[in-house]
Order: structure tokens, then C-alpha cells, then sequence
């Protein structure tokens, strides 16, 4: 199944890709949804009031996810790149809501910032709540997959050691279209192409299977650490080609367009705007 939350002149609504229409899955978003024990049932089940595909207007899948943890040096040809070792544990740093937005949003470039990169990557969103997941546990776990662009202010992440200033400007971050199940992508660790875009130029190519931890030990490893809760949503890192460690470097500027997309996931489109 392919799954979004879908803006409408009455509010948000989960909903569920049916040919060319999103069918009403009876709740507000899909954070609503997957705190239903049953949510595959019924939103395979779902029969509601069908939107047009064309034209639809998404919200983050989940609009208001408990948490979002992000994973930063995952793929070997990032790290080398960025002139870092290969590391024995993921490096976590958090998101919040009020950063995200939908697949087709403008992103606003802040005021206060020259050095706005872009970064694709694979998103694990949870549907199931779990602390402490053995592997089993942690695959049951995994709702499916989204496609984020996790915008970074390099300016601001690195005046200090610690990234987090960097990552977390008010809605900056697009993730979306749809969460797509496991069975339509390969399992709980797919191996997909990711691509950015911007102005049609390829900007960042690589392939999910290269991932140094996968989806499944990532949500084991990181719900050791706190309780993963329905729709929350685990950023899985970025593969080569930033914009910050082009020689000479290269930032998304006004009017360019950044797209980012995963093989049968679908696609973020947004607009660089001016604050």
C-alpha cells in the first residue's frame, strides 16, 4: 500500500493510493492510523470519500510525530567525503515536528543563512509502539518507508561539534509523499536508488542496500535507547554528493527547484524560495 496524509478544504486526511485517487482511510492522519493495532486491515479495507491524485496537496505523512531521529554518516561514500572514519555506532541527532513539510512545499530559505544543502534520504516511519525490539520486533515494527530531504544550514551545524542548530529550522525539511509498505519495496531492507535533483542536475546517486545500518538494527538500536511510538520517523542518513563537500561548494539558492526521490517511493518536489 501507499499511504499519505492529504490536505483538504476540511483538514487533513489519511488516505490511501488507489489508481489515480486517494481514498479516505477515516482518520486524520496517518500518525492516527498507525496507533491503530489493526491499521493494515483497515487501511486496505477502507472504502471513504476518494480525492483526486492530481493536484493533491500533502502534508508531512505524519504531521506531528512524537519524534523524528535522524542518522548522520551511513553511507561509506558520505563518510569518506565529509573525511570521516567509518564509525561503530550511529550518530543520532533529533527533528521536530515544526521542521517538517510536504512533499511539494516551498521550502523558505532562512534570512540568516548562506550555506542551505540539501540531503535525500531513505525515512523509516514506525507502526508500532516498541522499546528494547529484538530483531523480529523491530522489523514488525516498520510501517514502511518515506523519502526526506533533510535541509542543513552548514553554517550553522558546524559552529560547534554538536549538529543539531544546524538541522532543525522551522519548516525546512520535506518528507512525504507516501509511506509505502514493505511489500511493495523488498522487505524491511530495500535496496532502492536515491537521486537528488536541482535544476535537473544530479546532484546525489546511491542505492539503499549500501546502507552501513539498516533499517531493522536501526529501529532496534535506537528503541534501546527510547520508546519508538506509532508514526514516529527514523531519517536513515545521506549518501554522497552534498553541496558541502563540492569544491568549490555549492548552496541551494531562490528560485532553484530541489528534488529528491527513492525508486518506488515517490518523490519530494520543492521550491527555493526567499524568507
Amino acid at each position: 500500500m501507499k499511504l499519505a496524509t492529504l490536505r483538504t478544504a476540511d483538514g487533513t486526511r489519511a488516505v490511501r493510493l488507489d489508481g489515480g485517487s486517494l481514498v479516505d482511510l477515516g482518520y486524520s492522519d496517518l500518525g492516527e492510523l498507525f496507533a491503530q493495532d489493526d491499521w493494515r486491515n483497515q487501511a486496505a479495507g477502507a472504502s471513504g470519500t476518494a480525492y483526486p491524485v492530481e493536484g493533491a496537496d500533502f502534508a508531512p505523512v505524519v504531521p506531528s510525530p512524537s519524534k523524528v531521529v535522524c542518522v548522520g554518516h551511513n553511507y561509506t561514500n558520505h563518510i569518506k567525503e565529509m573525511g570521516r572514519d567509518l564509525p561503530s555506532h550511529p550518530t543520532l541527532f533529533p527533528k521536530f515536528a515544526e521542521t517538517l513539510l510536504g512533499a511539494g512545499d516551498d521550502i523558505v530559505k532562512p534570512d540568516e543563512t548562506d550555506a542551505l544543502d540539501w540531503e535525500v534520504e531513505l525515512a523509516v516511519v514506525v507502526g508500532k509502539r516498541v522499546r528494547r525490539a529484538d530483531d523480529q520486533q523491530a522489523a514488525d515494527a516498520i510501517a514502511g518507508f518515506t523519502v526526506m530531504n533533510d535541509i542543513s544550514l552548514r553554517d550553522w551545524q558546524f559552529r560547534t561539534i554538536e549538529w543539531t542548530q544546524g538541522k532543525i529550522w522551522e519548516a525546512t525539511t520535506p518528507v512525504g509523499p507516501y509511506v509505502v509498505t514493505p511489500d511493495e519495496v523488498g522487505g524491511v531492507r530495500p535496496a532502492l536508488q536515491v537521486t537528488t535533483t536541482v535544476d535537473g542536475e544530479v546532484m546525489q546517486q546511491d542505492d539503499t542496500g549500501t546502507l552501513l545500518f539498516d533499517p531493522v538494527f536501526l529501529v532496534r538500536y535506537i528503541s534501546t535507547v527510547i520508546t519508538l511510538n506509532p508514526g514516529d520517523i527514523i531519517a536513515t542518513g545521506t549518501p554522497a554528493g552534498v553541496g558541502n563537500a563540492r569544491d568549490p561548494k555549492v548552496f541551494l539558492l531562490p528560485g532553484q527547484t530541489v528534488v529528491t526521490e527513492i525508486t518506488g517511493l515517490g518523490a519530494c518536489v520543492n521550491k527555493v524560495v526567499a524568507g
